[in-house]
């Protein structure tokens, strides 16, 4: 016997361990024993000629393999649900069944919000999930890799660089700005705020370049404890323009000039799932939402 021969249900078990972490647990959630779950996962591992799981008191955790092996299972599940979805919409039209979206925090605030009204608007068949995702490590691009997630929403550098087996596109461009409490009138020698997720690969050059910017005093969870620390007076921040969509009256935001920092911000998933009706449905509503957020963003600095 091969890896052609699993069965949903053997995916499906694979699955439920390596999420649960455990052949009991994973018992309860599939309605089945314990003994029943581990010996289909020992029938797994001789059909694919590899342990899975390390057992232990601790429970059953994933090899290296078992992490690959889940996230394969993870996607060809997907992809039988999304098959069955899409079929029933063929003569129809219609673009229904679920959609499972990743995406790192001031893109669920700021851009996918309208996208997913219109999207609703469009195809109400779509039932949309959304996982705040923070954008360190893996990210949001690795949440589709794992299977998780059918499309990430994720931040690039220079090139889009996604893990194996995944494609994107770039959606939009946004600038970053100087932001400081309203009325200082000498914020670059205020002490620094950041967060984990900032400055990443894309303006680590520039940032580097710039001699009047100190170490981060003050390092916070997201960008918005950040803007809520520099409305507060305690420091400086350098954000990019969605962090700064519902900026406070008590910030104030300068551009940093024509040699200022871009971030990138695109999609991520699968082949496979880039031709889904409701995946297709929503890059291109992203797409045209991409193309009028920049100027959203000029607007709003223009303002302040």
């Amino acid at each position: 016997m091969a890896a052609a021969d699993l069965a949903p249900q053997e995916l499906r078990v694979l699955v439920a361990v390596a999420d649960e972490g455990g052949f009991s647990s994973a018992a309860v959630r599939l309605g089945a024993t314990q003994s029943a779950v581990s010996h289909a996962v020992r029938g797994i591992e001789r059909k694919l000629g590899a342990v899975l799981f390390e057992r232990g008191r601790f429970g059953a955790r994933p090899t290296p393999a078992g992490e690959r092996a889940a996230a394969h299972a993870r996607r060809v599940l997907r992809m039988l649900e999304a098959m069955a979805a899409d079929v029933r919409g063929a003569d129809t039209g219609e673009i229904a069944g679920r959609l499972r979206i990743a995406a790192f925090r001031s893109a669920a605030l700021h851009l996918l919000p309208p996208a997913l009204e219109r999207l609703a608007a469009l195809h109400p068949g779509v039932e949309v999930t959304v996982a705040v995702v923070r954008e360190v490590g893996p990210g949001t691009a690795g949440e589709v890799a794992a299977g998780r997630a059918d499309l990430g929403i994720a931040t690039f550098g220079d090139t889009p660089a996604l893990p194996a087996g995944l494609i994107g596109g770039v959606l939009l461009e946004e600038p970053y700005s100087l932001v400081h409490p309203a009325g200082n009138p000498a914020p670059r020698t205020l002490p620094l705020v950041d967060w984990t997720e900032n400055c990443g690969s894309y303006t680590r050059d520039w940032w580097a370049a710039q001699d009047w910017i100190p170490a981060a005093t003050v390092t916070a969870e997201d960008d918005g404890a950040v803007l809520a620390m520099v409305g507060s007076g305690l420091g400086m921040a350098i954000m990019p323009a969605l962090s700064l969509a519902a900026a406070p009256p008590a910030v104030e935001i300068t551009d940093l000039g024509p040699g200022r920092p871009y971030r990138s911000i695109g999609y991520a998933t699968t082949p496979e799932l880039a031709a889904t009706s409701a995946v297709r449905a929503l890059i291109r509503i992203l797409r045209s939402l991409g193309r009028s957020t920049p100027e959203r963003a000029k607007a709003q600095l223009r303002a302040v």
